[in-house]
């Protein structure tokens, strides 16, 4: 936080007392009489201190307790330079709004003992599978430069309501013959909650598009089950690309409606899952290939009679 060096206020405490005016004055002293509050030095910025003593601080935000999440990641790997886990639905991968130690990050790092984890990609909070982590800074760059370079093959499935005339002998979405490749220009703008799409502007994403199966759900919904292989990894990128092919993926509060707000439906989570990567270590040369435990909950029921593969 910058804190201006000349004002009204005598101590930066007092400046951060009428900042934060919605919360407790004697609270916030507490804070800088505990040590709390740090300067760019480390040192601990004291509720006496004088106004232009610090340009900046910094504060870790107080959040209410959490309540824990009833889902749960699971270690599929573990090395002196990488960790991976495969993520259930509605766990964050890293903290953020009113999630912090319910992260996936958080939890491995108390878990594993080891504050150096990072992830070196995330999955949005909605959908469940692999994600990679660093675990130690040395190596990391490694790592990260592989999604950097497109190096990494994601394959990643989907779930969607089954639309109107499937016919799995000839399957196609939008009047276009499956396997497709989907390509447009995203746009992430700033305090949206969406991603735009920009017809006019060159492609900047690419999706490999194919059916897996259609047919009946155990909770009875008609689907359709796709495979989804990536070649690039802008936000929402898949959600986008099935909705504007007219399957939006089943849960998908965004997509292609921004639905209001609500508590999680756990018994409807976003039917995405991350659930292959493949690509050859930086670091030794061998080939990985990490293949998800999760399924679907909504993919068409095996054996059902009406499913069929495209």
């Amino acid at each position: 936080m910058r804190v201006p060096t000349t004002g009204p206020w005598s101590t930066i405490a007092e400046y951060v007392i009428e900042r934060f005016d919605h919360l407790e004055a004697a609270d916030l002293y507490r804070r800088f009489a505990a040590g709390d509050v740090v300067g760019a030095d480390a040192r601990p910025v004291g509720p006496a201190e004088a106004l232009g003593s610090h340009e900046f601080i910094w504060y870790h935000r107080e959040l209410p307790a959490e309540a824990e999440l009833p889902f749960h990641e699971e270690i599929l790997h573990v090395d002196d330079d990488l960790v991976v886990i495969d993520k259930p639905h509605f766990l964050p991968t890293t903290p953020t709004g009113r999630f912090l130690r319910e992260s996936a990050l958080v939890r491995l790092r108390v878990r594993l003992d080891n504050p150096d984890l990072t992830p070196v990609h995330r999955l949005d909070r909605g959908t469940a599978g692999l994600v990679m982590f660093s675990a130690r800074p040395s190596t990391r760059g490694a790592y990260q430069t592989l999604f950097e370079r497109r190096e990494v093959a994601k394959v990643y499935e989907a779930v969607s309501t089954r639309p109107p005339g499937w016919d799995p002998s000839t399957p196609e979405l939008s009047g276009r013959p499956l396997p497709l490749v989907h390509r447009d220009h995203l746009e992430r703008l700033r305090g949206r909650q969406r991603v735009a799409v920009r017809p006019d502007r060159a492609p900047n994403t690419e999706t490999l598009i194919d059916v897996l199966g259609s047919g009946r759900s155990a909770a009875g919904r008609t689907v359709l089950h796709t495979f989804l292989r990536p070649h690039t990894g802008r936000l929402h990128q898949l959600r986008v690309h099935l909705a504007e092919l007219g399957i939006p993926i089943l849960g998908d509060r965004r997509y292609p409606d921004l639905l209001p707000e609500a508590p999680d439906d756990h018994r409807l989570p976003l039917q995405l899952l991350a659930g292959e990567l493949e690509f050859t270590d930086p670091l030794s040369g061998a080939s990985r290939r990490f293949v998800t435990r999760r399924t679907l909950s909504e993919a068409p029921v095996p054996g059902d009679a009406r499913s069929s593969g495209g």
